[in-house]
C-alpha cells in the first residue's frame, strides 16, 4: 500500500514569506538602527540649513533693480541710443559702412578685436526705460544682419561682416504694433528679414540708430568692450516729433547687468542730421540676462547647495546599510532568511532609496521657498522659474540623493568594507562637483565632468537657459550644464544600476 504524503503548507500568509517579507525585514533593520535614521534626517536638515545660510548671507540691498523684459525675464538693456520721438506709424532707413570693436589689452589700453555680437542698427522702443518693448534691425560683429525683439527673439538676415566695401542698408517700418525689418546690400534691392508684433509700443515711441557692445568672452571670464559704427544716408518718414533734432543717451547706465565702458572711453555720437551721417560709439547689450553678467542674481540651484553636504551623509548611510552586516558577520543570517540573494539586495535598495527620497524631498520642499524668500529679502534677484521647473528641482534633488545612496549600497556590497565604499562613491560624485564649482577649471574639462561622471546628476538642479545670441561662459560653474536635467540624472542612475547588477552577481557567486 502506497503511503499518502500530505503537502507542506506554510503557516505564514501568502506573500509574507516572499519579497514583501524581505522588504519588511529590511525596513525593520533600517528603522531600528538609530544612526541610520539620524543620518537621513540630518541629510534633509543639511539641505534646509544651507538654504537658510545662502538666503541670509547674501546681501544685495541697495543694488539697482534688475531690468525685466515683457515676458517677465531678466534682461540686459544697455546701449547708446540716438533717438527722437515717433508719433504713430513711420519708418527709418540707414546705411552702415563700419562696425569696429575694441577690447582691453591691459588696464587703460585697448586693442582692436572682434566682438561677435556687437550690434549697430535701427531700433524702435517704447521709451528709454530699461525692459521696455522694442524691435530692432542691426548688423553684428560676426553674425551678419539680425532682427531682434522682446530681448529673446532673434532672426537671421543677410550674412557677412560690414565694411566700407560691403555696406549694409537697414530699414525699420512701424505700422501699429507690427514692425518690419528689411536689409539690402545695395540700397535698392531689399529683403524682408522679418515682421514682429510688439505690444506696448504706445502711440509715441522712440526710434533711431543705436550701438551696443557686450562683454567679450576672454578665456574663463569676460572683458568689457566698446564698439563704434558709421551710419550714413539716414532717412525718416512719418510723424517724427523732434523736427530733425536727435538726442544721444546711454540707456541703462545704472543697470546691474551693465559692466560699463572700458577705461578712457564713453558713449557718444557725432555728425549732423542735415547729411544723415552719424558716428556712434556704445557699449552694453540688448538681450536676455545671463548668470555671469548679473552679479546681483542667483538661482534656486544655488539655494540647494546643501545637497553637497547631504550627499556625503547619505553615501555613508548607504554604504553602512550593507557593510555593517559584513563587519558584524550578520550577512549569513540575512542570506539564510532570503536564499535568493539578488532579491535581498534589491529589497535593501528599495528601502534605502525610498527612505532617502522622502527625506530629500522633505528637505528640498522646505529649503526652496524659505531660501528664496530670505534671498529676495536681502536684495538678491532670483532667476524666475515656472512651477513645473521648481517641482522638477525638488523631485530631482530627492532622486539624486536616493540614487547616490543606492550607488553607495552597491559599492559597499562589492567592497564589503565601508571605508573603501564611501571613499569610492564620494570621489565619483562629490569630487566632480567640487571641480565643477572651481571657476578657473577650463570649460572643456568642466563640461566633460558634467557629462560622463556621476556628478552629471546635478543637472537636475539647473534652471538657466543658454541663448545663442548671447556670448557667455555657459559652464556648470555658472549653472549651465551640458546635459538636460533628467539626462544628467540618467548618468548617475546608469552608474547605480550597473553597480547594483555587479553587486548582485558577486553576491550570488561568492561566499558571504
Amino acid at each position: 500500500m502506497t503511503p499518502t504524503v500530505t503537502p507542506y503548507r506554510s503557516g505564514v500568509r501568502v506573500g509574507r514569506d516572499g519579497f514583501v517579507q524581505l522588504l519588511h525585514s529590511e525596513w525593520t533593520k533600517f528603522r531600528t538602527v538609530l544612526g541610520w535614521v539620524t543620518g537621513v534626517v540630518v541629510a534633509a536638515l543639511m539641505v534646509v540649513l544651507f538654504a537658510l545660510l545662502a538666503g541670509v548671507s547674501s546681501d544685495q540691498k541697495g543694488s539697482p533693480p534688475v531690468p525685466i523684459g515683457p515676458g517677465g525675464e531678466p534682461v540686459t538693456d544697455s546701449f547708446y541710443f540716438v533717438h527722437q520721438p515717433l508719433a504713430g506709424n513711420g519708418s527709418m532707413t540707414v546705411s552702415v559702412s563700419a562696425l569696429r570693436s575694441s577690447i582691453p589689452k591691459r588696464p587703460g589700453e585697448l586693442r582692436p578685436g572682434i566682438v561677435p555680437w556687437a550690434k549697430a542698427g535701427l531700433i524702435i522702443k517704447e521709451s528709454t526705460r530699461q525692459g521696455s518693448p522694442y524691435a530692432a534691425i542691426m548688423v553684428t560683429g560676426s553674425h551678419g544682419v539680425r532682427m531682434q525683439d522682446s530681448y529673446v527673439n532673434d532672426t537671421a538676415g543677410l550674412p557677412g561682416p560690414v565694411s566700407a566695401g560691403s555696406v549694409r542698408w537697414l530699414r525699420l517700418d512701424r505700422s501699429g504694433e507690427a514692425v518690419t525689418g528689411y536689409a539690402s546690400a545695395d540700397g535698392t534691392h531689399w529683403t524682408r528679414v522679418g515682421t514682429v508684433h510688439v505690444r506696448g509700443l504706445g502711440p509715441t515711441a522712440q526710434g533711431g540708430p543705436f550701438v551696443a557692445s557686450p562683454p567679450s568672452v576672454d578665456g574663463m571670464g569676460t572683458s568689457g568692450s566698446v564698439s563704434t559704427a558709421v551710419f550714413g544716408d539716414l532717412r525718416i518718414r512719418g510723424r517724427w516729433a523732434a523736427g530733425g533734432n536727435w538726442t544721444g543717451d546711454q540707456v541703462g547706465l545704472e543697470s546691474p547687468s551693465f559692466s560699463g565702458y572700458p577705461k578712457n572711453t564713453s558713449g557718444s555720437f557725432t555728425g549732423a542730421a542735415s547729411d544723415g551721417r552719424f558716428t556712434v560709439t556704445g557699449a552694453g547689450d540688448i538681450a536676455p540676462a545671463v548668470r555671469d553678467t548679473l552679479p546681483t542674481g542667483g538661482t534656486l540651484g544655488e539655494i540647494l547647495t546643501g545637497t553637497f553636504a547631504a550627499l556625503i551623509v547619505v553615501i555613508v548611510v548607504g554604504a553602512l546599510f550593507i557593510t555593517t552586516e559584513y563587519r558584524k558577520n550578520l550577512i549569513h543570517v540575512t542570506l539564510a532568511a532570503g536564499p535568493r540573494r539578488s532579491r535581498v539586495l534589491v529589497a535593501k535598495a528599495m528601502v534605502l532609496g525610498s527612505v532617502t527620497f522622502v527625506a530629500g524631498l522633505a528637505g528640498a520642499v522646505v529649503a526652496v521657498p524659505v531660501g528664496e524668500r530670505l534671498a529676495r529679502a536681502n536684495g538678491v534677484y532670483i532667476f524666475p522659474v515656472v512651477s513645473s521647473t521648481e517641482l522638477r528641482l525638488e523631485l530631482g534633488t530627492a532622486a539624486l540623493l536616493a540614487t547616490a545612496s543606492i550607488l553607495a549600497l552597491s559599492v559597499g556590497t562589492i567592497f564589503r568594507h565601508s571605508a573603501g565604499a564611501v571613499t569610492t562613491v564620494i570621489v565619483s560624485i562629490v569630487l566632480p562637483y567640487i571641480l565643477i564649482a572651481i571657476p578657473f577649471i577650463p570649460a572643456s574639462v568642466s563640461n566633460w565632468l558634467a557629462r560622463v561622471t556621476p556628478g552629471a546628476a546635478f543637472a537636475v538642479q539647473q534652471t538657466l537657459v543658454p541663448y545663442h545670441q548671447v556670448a557667455s561662459n555657459y559652464t556648470p560653474y555658472y549653472g549651465y550644464y551640458p546635459l538636460a536635467p533628467w539626462a544628467g540624472f540618467a548618468v548617475l542612475a546608469g552608474y547605480a544600476v550597473a553597480s547594483l547588477a555587479a553587486a548582485a552577481l558577486l553576491l550570488r557567486r561568492r561566499d558571504a
